[in-house]
């Protein structure tokens, strides 16, 4: 048996690619609600981010971090932005409710 274990809605199964389920292999992109943009670039992700309160954070040479004062929250990125994916966004959206949306392209 081969394929890929998919969590969903709670309940996790093994996707095998028989079953036409394309949408977890769709690429997701990052939306910021307030201006309906999507995140292109780091450039626009950190002045996004600067607005939020969030600072850059120079704690390790291998990724782009940013740290928001007064919290332990920190996200961290890969340098390259074409290794930017869902996870990365998940995390972004999880630390910063209701500014930061992913959707499917």
């Amino acid at each position: 048996m081969s394929g890929v274990w998919v969590f969903k809605n709670g309940v996790i199964r093994l996707n095998d690619g028989s079953t036409g389920d394309q949408q977890s292999l769709r690429k997701k992109v990052l939306v910021h609600l307030p201006t309906g943009r999507v995140v292109s670039s780091y450039n626009s992700l950190e002045q996004m981010l600067r607005e939020l309160g969030w600072e850059r954070y120079y704690g390790d040479i291998e990724l782009l971090q940013f740290h928001k004062r007064n919290s332990i929250d920190l996200i961290s990125l890969p340098k390259d932005f074409s290794r930017f994916n869902s996870v990365y966004m998940y995390d972004i959206v999880i630390k910063n409710p209701n500014v930061f949306h992913v959707r499917d392209c």
